[in-house]
């Protein structure tokens, strides 16, 4: 893979008194699909929320080799830094296409996706391109979440639980969706927990458990390590 994108090196975070994040380090880099693993509750979730500034962080953040730590999410994401969180934040009340318009970053152009991309990828969207957001499925709400944030044009995505609560033929879709991502030259840094889709198109992978990084592999590697799947992932 290229050089290191994103570099997160002893992260901590709280929420109010509660240590959540114990020195988590680890790197994305340029066009690579990186999954977050874990079990509910291990700081997951706490851990993009901090790289994006939605949680206070306190250590070292740097996106290209320049450090972001402590930016507002607004600022974080002119960055080049996108976030797909779990709750699918679509705006009910505008349309597909409305909700699509507000990703794109004002005054940016030449970027590597347009509403005719999203829509190709998902002919749904342009069906309901014009119905307000909030009647579409929880899969289509995904998609078109994932897809406003790619208008912005980001060079690093975080998505966070993408497939939740999914069909298994939508699940295939998202699945299809991050890896056109990644050959767009789009990093992603995925929050799963569904440990097949992260073994079969992440290219690394990390585990979390108890608020810092237990174990960093190859698919190939966490898919043989029967004991590191029992201890921190099988529930």
């Amino acid at each position: 893979m290229g050089a290191p994108l994103l570099e997160v090196a002893g992260l901590e975070a709280y929420y109010g008194k509660s240590h959540i994040l114990h020195g988590v380090t680890f790197h994305v880099g340029e066009g690579e699909i990186v999954g977050l693993l874990g079990r509910n509750g291990v700081g997951r979730s706490t851990t993009v929320k901090a790289i994006m500034g939605d949680v206070q962080p306190l250590g070292s953040i740097r996106f290209r080799g320049e450090e972001i730590a402590g930016l507002k999410p607004h600022q974080t994401a002119l960055k080049g830094l996108g976030y797909v969180p779990e709750t699918r934040d679509i705006f009910p009340g505008l349309t597909v296409r409305q909700n699509l318009q507000l990703g794109e970053k004002a005054g940016k152009t030449g970027g590597r996706w347009a509403m005719g991309d999203m829509f190709r990828m998902f002919p749904q969207l342009e069906e309901r391109a014009d119905m307000r957001a909030g009647v579409l499925s929880g899969g289509e709400q995904q998609m078109l979440t994932i897809c406003r944030t790619l208008m912005g044009d980001p060079d690093l995505v975080m998505i966070d639980e993408p497939t939740e609560g999914l069909s298994p033929m939508m699940v295939e879709h998202v699945g299809r969706l991050l890896e056109e991502i990644a050959r767009r030259g789009v990093a992603i840094l995925l929050i799963e927990q569904k440990l097949t889709i992260a073994l079969k198109i992440a290219h690394r992978l990390y585990v979390m458990g108890h608020g810092k990084i237990v174990y960093e592999g190859t698919s190939a590697e966490l898919a043989a390590a029967a004991d590191i799947r029992k201890e921190w992932l099988e529930v």
